[in-house]
């Protein structure tokens, strides 16, 4: 399966782009489209794309009418509520996973206190 194929299938086949766009946003979070998909190596940056493209169709006031109207009978302000908390379940997933940067080995620590010289 394509890195392309299983993004479409995390955004359960809905065609909200076209694949160009879709390739765009994978691209951006350093996968290419017709790899090969590997989820030991390739989970953390497909859902990164994945919360950028339910991202920018929640900044779409015409897409999300279209996709409240057409898929869910749902009003727009709820569609948002819900597209806003998958995008949080989606992130609350990814920081679960390890990140396979290692440029930034130590980025979640911060120096927290410094010792002063008088």
């Amino acid at each position: 399966m394509t890195v392309l194929d299983r993004l479409k299938i995390e955004l359960n086949n809905k065609d909200y782009f076209e694949d160009s766009t879709y390739t765009m946003y994978l691209s951006e979070n350093n996968l290419t489209a017709t790899d090969n998909y590997d989820k030991s190596t390739m989970q953390r940056d497909l859902l990164l794309s994945v919360v950028d493209i339910l991202e920018a169709i929640a900044n779409d006031v015409d897409l999300m009418r279209k996709v409240s109207d057409d898929t869910t009978g749902l009003s727009t302000s709820e569609a948002y509520k819900l597209l806003q908390s998958r995008i949080q379940d989606i992130k609350s997933r990814i920081a679960t996973l390890p990140s396979t940067d290692t440029t930034e080995e130590y980025s979640n620590i911060s120096l927290l206190f410094t010792k002063g010289r008088r």
